[in-house]
């Protein structure tokens, strides 16, 4: 075990052999953490067919979302339980605790039975377990780059507390690998079937390895010094949130980590979801250009975080954000362009336009899956949307039947509402394959073409989208641990970088899909990110101070 004592004086003298170690050490378990949490958005789809089969294709694929997103949710609240132990008990003993419910969670969720044997107590047990993940993951990250940046010297801390910041797209490439290993060696079927579960059974040896790492570990030495002096918090939230730092806090939320949080997932998780729910890409090819674009980005973590200590942290993570706001609309139709340029040429020569009265077109979202959406114009939307076809609204009479063109073809839906099952279903599947071979005629593809594909084109976007990513998260830790006083720091910076990532960044992918089913149009989902982007960058650059500089003993 590491000797380093409360004695030691990270802040004016270079990191030890043995705070490497530690750190390294840390930041391992972090990595192991963040896979099995990012494990279940890899495999959203097939989650969404197991757990809730009790609902339609389009609200499995969003009640997965959803139960993604319930993970983030609860983020801030474990990030106010375990901040609080941390700032009170030490850094040390939380980790333990956050990395042994994350691993039985995770497990758990991979022998949980399907919708199929349990019923409605499978999604209610996933959603559970969701909840668990997310709580641990809460009270993880402030500790792991608390701890970091309270061994790291100054000058340096921006480039030390970086490694940290790796952990989470390591996590996430780990999770990738793990899963294409596993879908190529047992195939699409197996793998659908049982052998998903699989990466979750792993993360028992990870768990196993994760608390052998944490055993290592001694107490922040700034904690030992501040716990001998007696200068401990002993109300961390009510110091942190209810006083003067309870306004830096707010600030920190909106001007650094909401932007960066939307940068993140849009660079690394939005541009999955699109390449193989919108764009139609083969799941195990797009997890291997991800997987390529994190492998060759990854180093910007570091270089940006070494950067920050020489230049500031806020330049680069505002920089970053910036160049999202003016980039996204063009890089992901560019995605569209080298991934699938088929549907990009169809939807050119051949525009869809939906034909009908607003006030008789249901948001496509059925929360129970019990909605049968017999109205005409819900029977297109429905049937458009289960192809990934984009679409334009255009408002008809009042009363009148929807309509579907497509390039010069037109064709009529019918209302449903007076007829049985039967006749519905049969009218149903007859205009189905007059839409299916309506669309065929005017070149809309089923799926991408894996020989149409720009590969290096489509690796070179996906790489600079995690380029970005790499921008406003490298030097987000340091920024966040500078900003507040060692006696409610875990708390203080937890917080507001968990309702940033947890509700800004966790909600991106269910928001934007959301957006897109209700406008039609594939790019509309991008405004959230965007928009939010936008804000980070002028609250920012406004009212948030530069930190690089500051002395953290205090």
């Amino acid at each position: 075990m590491s000797s380093i004592t409360a004695n030691s004086a990270p802040h004016s003298t270079p990191l030890t052999k043995d705070h490497k170690k530690v750190i390294f050490a840390s930041s391992l378990g972090t990595v192991f953490e963040w896979y099995d949490f990012y494990l279940y958005g890899s495999l959203a789809v097939i989650i969404g067919k197991q757990f809730f089969g009790g609902l339609n294709e389009t609200s499995q694929f969003i009640f997965a979302l959803l139960a993604f997103a319930a993970g983030f949710a609860v983020r801030p609240f474990g990030a106010l339980v375990f901040g609080r132990l941390g700032d009170m008990i030490g850094r040390k003993y939380t980790f333990l605790v956050t990395i042994v419910i994350m691993g039985l969670a995770t497990f758990l969720v991979g022998i949980l039975p399907s919708y199929a044997t349990l019923g409605i107590a499978a999604p209610i047990i996933l959603i559970t377990l969701r909840l668990l993940q997310g709580l641990a993951l809460g009270g993880e990250y402030g500790g792991a780059a608390t701890y970091v940046a309270e061994h790291a010297p100054n000058g340096k801390r921006g480039l030390y507390t970086s490694f940290i910041q790796t952990t989470a797209t390591l996590g996430l490439f780990m999770s990738l690998l793990v899963i294409w290993a596993c879908r190529n060696y047992l195939g699409k079927e197996d793998f659908e079937s049982w052998g998903w579960r699989i990466p979750f059974w792993v993360s028992v040896l990870l768990l196993g390895v994760s608390v052998w790492i944490r055993l290592q570990l001694a107490e922040s030495p700034l904690f030992q010094q501040m716990k001998a002096e007696g200068k401990t918090s002993k109300a961390p939230i009510t110091e942190s949130f209810f006083s003067k730092n309870g306004k830096i806090a707010l600030l920190a939320l909106l001007g650094a980590t909401a932007g960066q949080a939307v940068v993140w997932y849009g660079g690394q998780f939005y541009s999955l979801f699109f390449l193989t729910k919108t764009l139609g890409m083969d799941p195990n090819q797009a997890d291997i250009f991800i997987a390529i674009a994190l492998a060759l980005a990854t180093g910007g973590f570091v270089l940006f975080g070494w950067l920050s200590d020489k230049i500031g942290r806020k330049k680069i993570v505002l920089a970053g954000c910036l160049i999202a706001v003016f980039t996204y609309f063009p890089v992901f139709k560019a995605l569209t362009h080298n991934v699938n340029p088929a549907l990009e040429a169809a939807v050119a020569a051949s525009p869809v336009t939906v034909t009908a009265d607003p006030e008789r077109c249901a948001f496509q979202f059925d929360p129970v899956g019990k909605a049968t959406f017999k109205q005409s114009c819900d029977i297109i939307k429905s049937a458009l949307a289960k192809k990934g076809i984009p679409y334009v609204n255009a408002a008809g009479p009042a009363g009148s039947v929807a309509t579907v063109s497509i390039g010069g073809a037109s064709l009529s839906s019918f209302e449903g509402e007076s007829l049985d099952s039967a006749a519905f279903k049969t009218q149903s599947e007859a205009f189905g394959k007059q839409l299916t071979e309506a669309l065929q005629t005017a070149g809309y593809p089923a799926k991408a073409d894996p020989a149409q594909i720009n590969k290096p084109m489509v690796i070179a976007l996906l790489t600079f989208l995690v380029l970005l990513v790499t921008m406003v998260y490298g030097p987000i830790a340091a920024w966040l641990v500078e900003l507040f006083p060692t006696r409610i720091r875990y708390t203080s910076m937890s917080l507001p970088y968990h309702i940033g990532n947890g509700w800004f960044g966790g909600f991106l992918p269910f928001t934007a899909f959301a957006i897109v089913a209700a406008t039609g149009n594939i790019y509309s989902g991008l405004w959230y990110p965007i928009i939010v982007a936008a804000m980070t960058v002028v609250i920012g650059a406004l009212f948030l101070p530069e930190t690089k500089d500051r002395d953290i003993t205090a």
